[in-house]
């Protein structure tokens, strides 16, 4: 059973295989993406980052949800040599690079808690899946050309890690250097990760895209994660391990 709701600006698709495909389940995390909405966003004036940005909020007034987004965005800064940054060029703070990947995560767990076992949290692109599908084979996941959305270019079996995918090709030039505060301009059009879970994965896909041309080698040199990349010339490339989640 699969449901898809337009939250956070995107479509947001839960799908349960199984005897646990019931509404509650799908209530429960459609519920919490809603939550992370209504906290996160920075197109919502009453969100909790938005009233940040305004300076309504102290630093000792923050949720303890919002303490521990800021907290993992200056680690991935860290560990990203500052290509991971969730200040915007114009001063602002947006999360939103990070918040999804943790969000579906969560509400990954979330469903495991609820004793589900088979199951794809699919949240504008970025996803985590858990077991096995309807017809009990791995999940599959379409890697789409930047040049034609509708066409899958490469499929993927993640087997329990998380994917997403970086680049410019959906919402435009959003992704800023941190160094620079400019777009980043690359020939890379799109650069999706595989990592341990879709958190990890969404972080590291981010920064990774900022660095253009050389994201790719630093998707490399991460232990457990791997990268495709596809450029303006149509040219596709991949990390050493990559093709081990192309075969069923």
């Amino acid at each position: 059973m699969k449901e898809t709701r337009d939250i956070m600006g995107m479509p947001v698709s839960i799908e349960i295989a199984g005897v646990q495909a019931a509404q509650k389940n799908f209530d429960t995390a459609f519920d919490y993406f809603v939550h992370i909405d209504e906290t996160f966003s920075t197109y919502k004036p009453g969100s909790e980052i938005s009233r940040i940005n305004r300076g309504e909020i102290s630093e000792a007034e923050y949720s303890a949800e919002m303490k521990t987004v800021f907290a993992l965005a200056e680690e991935t800064k860290q560990l990203t040599h500052g290509y991971f940054d969730i200040h915007t060029a114009d001063g602002m703070i947006d999360p939103l690079g990070l918040v999804k990947g943790w969000a579906i995560n969560n509400a990954a767990h979330m469903l495991d808690e609820l004793g589900c076992k088979n199951f794809q949290v699919d949240a504008g692109g970025d996803i985590q899946t858990r077991g096995k599908n309807e017809e009990g084979n791995e999940w599959s996941v379409g890697i789409r050309n930047p040049f034609n959305r509708g066409e899958i270019i490469k499929v993927i079996y993640p087997r329990g890690a998380g994917v997403a995918t970086s680049g410019t090709y959906i919402r435009g030039k959003h992704i800023y250097d941190p160094h620079s505060g400019e777009p980043v301009v690359t020939p890379v059009l799109s650069l999706t990760v595989v990592g341990p879970d879709v958190y990890e994965a969404d972080r590291f896909a981010t920064a990774a895209f900022a660095m253009g041309e050389r994201g790719v080698e630093f998707i490399e040199q991460l232990d457990g994660f791997e990268g495709y990349a596809v450029d303006e010339k149509g040219v596709a490339t991949m990390t050493s391990g990559f093709t081990k989640y192309t075969s069923q």
